[in-house]
């Protein structure tokens, strides 16, 4: 038996828990010093913006495109083994292109010329992509109600998850398959040791294992995906890894009915503001993106959430009357002077893997990191 250990329990983490108890020859465990889906992934949205973003090719698209694919299968997999519930919305994404955020040069076809290119390369890829005119939109969408507002463009393979129900029930799943999860346990080191010049790869170290708040955990692999946790670790390895946090603000809002079709209710996007239905009438709206300021602090700025949800209003005038039931915020972990996310092995360490600093794509990208570690490993180990 391989042991595995993975550091960090929120969507990612938990996500390659899952994937990793199906491979043959593994004993798993995850620790994490908080409760699961706590931190960004507790404040996430959950909304799956794969085939309407504008990645196309390369490693980017490719991790939409495997991401999006996996979760058609995966929630209708986890409901059954953990006899949970998850919030898995199929309608869609629909984005509202407003003349209000466009460039002048945009605004001479309001945008449309773009996603037609885009619409052609999904459709070769496989993928539909709707480009829907004035008339359309208020034919199926009359709430959506604002002069600005010249057209949409609707993905009907996008989807939006309930992150932390999808979390709950993916540790659940994964401990039907053995994993061991240990929670409000500490990482406080490692002990790397130099590899005998025999089994030397590339001059790495190896990892044998981690000290924590209820003794040492040792293992054959170990995988970071703890988040803003996970620049600490790379710190004490001596390899840092410099992950820092925007902050994220969104808010659910209570109407009682649905907005305009209650048999058609797909996320509504634009100005990268987005209203969520989550059922009964209720919709969550988000999210502000809030960088540090000079002295590294991260405040939640309250105008700006009140600025994301006067944009809703603006979009959708019924939310209006809606009441606001709670707010709140979560720190997205984004990586400095690199692209996000960081998945792979950390440097100059044979056993150590990393899959952190997915900043705001790490409910859209646990499916692909997730199999992006396994195949990390089973390659090893073959």
């Amino acid at each position: 038996m391989n042991d595995v250990v993975i550091i960090g329990c929120g969507v990612v983490g938990a996500t390659i828990a899952y994937e990793l108890s199906k491979v043959k020859g593994l004993k798993i465990t995850v620790v994490d010093q908080q409760l699961p889906a706590q931190a960004s992934t507790g404040a996430a949205l959950g909304v799956l913006m794969g085939v309407i973003s504008q990645k196309t090719k390369g490693k980017a698209w490719q991790m939409r495109q495997t991401s999006i694919q996996r979760y058609e299968t995966l929630i209708t997999e986890l409901e059954p083994l953990t006899d949970r519930t998850i919030h898995f919305n199929r309608q869609g994404i629909l984005m509202l292109l407003s003349e209000g955020f466009m460039s002048d040069s945009e605004k001479e076809d309001a945008g449309i010329s773009e996603w037609k290119k885009l619409q052609e390369i999904r459709q070769s890829q496989g993928f539909s992509l709707e480009i829907w005119d004035t008339a359309k939109l208020k034919q199926v969408c009359p709430h959506v109600n604002n002069d600005q507002i010249v057209g949409a463009v609707y993905s009907p393979c996008d989807r939006q998850v309930d992150p932390t129900a999808l979390t709950l029930a993916l540790i659940d799943a994964a401990k039907h398959n053995g994993v061991d999860f240990k929670f409000g346990v500490q990482v406080s080191g490692t002990q790397p040791q130099s590899v005998s010049p025999s089994e030397k790869e590339d001059s790495e170290k190896y990892c044998s294992q981690l000290e924590t708040t209820e003794g040492k955990i040792t293992a054959d692999w170990f995988v970071v995906a703890a988040g803003l946790g996970s620049s600490l670790l790379s710190t004490q390895l001596k390899q840092m890894i410099d992950i820092r946090p925007v902050l994220g603000q969104a808010l659910c809002v209570r109407l009682g009915d649905s907005l305009g079709n209650p048999d058609f209710q797909p996320v509504i996007t634009g100005d990268d503001v987005h209203i969520v239905p989550v059922g009964g009438g209720d919709y969550w709206i988000g999210a502000t993106v809030e960088f540090p300021t000079n002295k590294d602090e991260l405040i939640a700025d309250r105008e700006l959430l009140e600025l994301v949800r006067k944009q809703a209003i603006a979009f959708c005038p019924d939310l209006a009357t809606a009441t606001t039931i709670r707010t709140w915020s979560g720190l997205r972990p984004r990586p400095e002077r690199r692209p996000a996310p960081v998945i792979g092995k950390l440097p100059g360490y044979r056993n150590i893997l990393f899959a952190s600093g997915h900043y705001r794509n790490g409910v859209l990208l646990a499916p692909a990191t997730a199999y992006a570690i396994c195949e990390m490993i089973i390659a090893k180990q073959s």
